[in-house]
């Protein structure tokens, strides 16, 4: 007997989005929403172009890369440098009585996504999402 896996994607299916891969890690972007990403060195305004697009849902068809979607890209403009959260690491040693603690704050830069291009073709922010955005 085989086993099927069902997913509800009713959410998904509603969007444009892409599965891109940027500084190691692979983010679900959406154009007109901001993702936090590891430093680019990038000033504020900048522009960014992401071509190592992993999988794209655009006008209800998916395309699935293998590795990456070939004439994929994401086109996006940098808002702004940050710094993430803090995070604290205690190390201790039993029973020697030594103790060291140091904190950690990740350089993040801030990106909005304004549209995913696929063969010529670009898909951008509905636009009720993108006067909320302004």
């Amino acid at each position: 007997m085989i086993k099927t896996h069902v997913v509800n994607v009713s959410v998904a299916m509603e969007t444009n989005y892409a599965i891109v891969a940027v500084g190691g890690k692979q983010f679900w972007v959406e154009p007109g929403r901001f993702y936090d990403v590891n430093s680019l060195g990038l000033e504020a305004g900048a522009t960014v172009t992401w071509e190592q697009v992993l999988l794209v849902h655009c006008g209800g068809q998916v395309q699935i890369g293998r590795p990456t979607v070939p004439e994929a890209r994401i086109e996006g403009k940098v808002l702004a440098a940050r710094r993430g959260p803090k995070i604290i690491v205690y190390k201790m040693r039993p029973k020697k009585k030594t103790r060291k603690k140091t904190g950690h704050r990740q350089e993040l830069t801030r990106v909005l996504v304004e549209k995913i291009i696929v063969g010529g073709q670009e898909f951008t922010a509905p636009a009720c999402e993108q006067a909320v955005a302004a």
